[in-house]
């Protein structure tokens, strides 16, 4: 047999052609010369990946799923030479000839915001880009999954319709096929304004529950024996791992409606009998919620408008989980936002969106944490800056500064009451000189139950209850101007209960507040051994109303009832 070099020069450029003899060597030569050619150009491309300190991959034999394919229609993975490789739902991946184009970066943006994903681009060569782009000749023939619950009015209606009650629930469920389940649960709960969705794998059965005005409610049950397909049709809709039973995980999905879409937060952890899941539904009229409407008295009211009206300083609200701080940091946000104001927030997560302000989600995977965010918000120039949450020393001390720099600053902080604030930021480590000259003001707030207007009626309030009730209105301080009810003439009431509330007599919440704005004599008390108590004493002699107080008050304009307020505060 002739060797390779013989052949080359029997066959140069200007030699005689090969003869049918040679033909089956050139084959193997070609052959081989391509793949030699494919890997230096492999080798080319994984150069200039290090070089560009950006990761490689090679596509050829690599198993693109038609899911990540049809992220990116296939006339702008051609343009812009990129492709989607691999997609989990939390995990995205696009491979380019130019991962560090503007273009591919802004893609690479737009595709993880869009399905919620953690992102990255890879350095590809020109074959790998060529293989994976003959898959999409494929992709007419695959039916797409679509991350989410396509539910047309029409169902939506027939489904309500039938449910009028938390007991036509069950029977709707049990009708229903394992498919057709989650659009019963979510038509159920849009109808019922439900906030999250409990499905929860118990010893004999799985339990469907709502929570409806902060409140949980037993609705549905379902034989245990069908709890793998529920929990993997939950799981395909959300884009979480079906097989994977024994860690927690975090998905969303979205309700496609012709009145427009809903986005649902998915969180699901093992249980002993299997797994709870707890959808949040993510309705965009809950925050749609105007600053007036919010259930602050009068003259408290006019004085926090006065506090966010301050170009700079800081505004802290306080309240436990599912108080209504976002609504309220959102309303002020609403009520800031105009064409000449520059609104940045900080959130974890991003649960809703709001036109005209610049969202930006906090990922600690990505060191991206509510501190350094907060470090890179302030050199965007803002007027103000909304951060999601104050849980350590850094983020106060970079907010404190942003305070005292020019911009107003709007968070959130555990605890539970307004009074606990400022010894919570002494406990991270704040120091007392930096922080009193930062904070205007401190909300305290709870949501309680609203009685259903359709079936109010007078109550009888327990002896001992009305006695606390009335020394609390007692000593409403009269610094802050409200009136003190006649306390012998009192008049009490509650929902009897009917089809319309599911027996509940509530529909609808309503905020309970508390006000500490910071005077002179706060800001001259505050020290590192400040207490929470000296802190209320202080703000009640500025005439703060409590949260207890503002309760009882409103029991008494007929909003609410006395259980409502005392479970929310306790009487105090």
């Amino acid at each position: 047999m002739q060797s390779i070099e013989d052949l080359i020069k029997k066959h140069g450029t200007n030699g005689p052609a090969p003869t049918a003899s040679d033909a089956g060597t050139l084959e193997k030569f070609d052959e081989k010369m391509r793949e030699v050619r494919s890997k230096e150009k492999e080798h080319e491309a994984q150069r200039q990946a290090s070089g560009l300190k950006v990761s490689y991959v090679n596509l050829k034999g690599f198993p693109i799923s038609p899911e990540a394919l049809s992220l990116v229609p296939r006339e702008q993975a051609e343009h812009l030479r990129v492709v989607a490789f691999l997609f989990t739902g939390s995990e995205l991946r696009l491979g380019a000839l130019e991962p560090q184009d503007p273009a591919v970066q802004e893609l690479l943006f737009q595709l993880t915001e869009r399905h919620h994903a953690n992102g990255l681009a890879y350095k590809i060569s020109e074959e790998s880009l060529t293989i994976a782009l003959k898959f999409y000749d494929a992709l007419p023939k695959i039916k797409p999954i679509v991350k989410g619950v396509n539910i047309a009015d029409a169902e939506l209606e027939r489904f309500q319709s039938a449910m009028a009650s938390f007991a036509d629930i069950q029977q709707a469920i049990q009708r229903a096929s394992i498919t057709d389940i989650m659009t019963v649960i979510m038509a159920a709960g849009l109808k019922f304004g439900t906030s999250d969705v409990h499905v929860e794998a118990e010893e004999t059965k799985i339990a469907v529950r709502y929570r409806v005005d902060g409140v949980l409610q037993d609705v549905a049950s379902l034989p245990h024996a069908s709890w793998k397909k529920v929990i993997a049709r939950i799981k395909l809709i959300s884009g979480l791992k079906i097989n994977i039973n024994d860690k927690p995980q975090d998905g969303r999905f979205t309700i496609f409606l012709a009145s427009g879409d809903t986005d649902v937060r998915v969180s699901t952890i093992p249980t002993t009998w299997g797994e709870s899941v707890v959808m949040r539904i993510l309705k965009p009229s809950a925050i749609n919620v105007e600053f007036s409407e919010l259930g602050w008295r009068p003259l408290v009211e006019k004085k926090l408008r006065r506090e966010i009206g301050k170009p700079h300083g800081m505004v802290i609200t306080t309240g436990p989980t599912g108080s209504g701080k976002t609504t309220t940091m959102y309303a002020i946000l609403r009520k800031l936002n105009s064409p000449d104001v520059k609104i940045i927030t900080l959130e974890d997560p991003i649960e809703y969106k709001l036109e005209g302000v610049n969202q930006s989600q906090i990922d600690h995977t990505k060191q991206y944490t509510f501190a350094n965010g907060l470090r890179s918000v302030l050199r965007q120039d803002p007027d103000v800056v909304m951060v999601g949450e104050i849980r350590d020393l850094e983020t106060a001390e970079v907010a404190i500064n942003a305070a005292l720099t020019g911009h107003l600053l709007l968070s959130t902080i555990h605890t539970n009451a307004a009074s606990g604030a400022l010894p919570r930021f002494i406990a991270m480590g704040v120091k007392p000189f930096l922080l009193s000259p930062a904070l205007n003001a401190i909300i305290g707030q709870r949501l309680i139950r609203k009685i259903h207007a359709d079936c109010k009626t007078e109550d009888a309030v327990d002896p001992e209850r009305l006695e606390e009730i009335k020394k609390q209105l007692a000593t409403i301080s009269p610094a802050s101007g409200e009136p003190v009810p006649d306390l012998e003439r009192l008049k009490f009431y509650k929902g009897a209960g009917c089809h319309e509330c599911n027996g509940t007599g509530y529909k609808g919440r309503i905020g309970i507040y508390e006000l500490i704005l910071m005077d002179e004599p706060i800001r001259k008390a505050l020290s590192e051994r400040i207490s929470e108590y000296e802190v209320k004493q202080l703000a009640l002699a500025q005439g703060m109303v409590t949260m207890a107080q503002d309760g009882f008050l409103k029991v008494l304009e007929g909003l609410t009832t006395v259980e409502e307020v005392f479970d929310a505060t306790g009487g105090e």
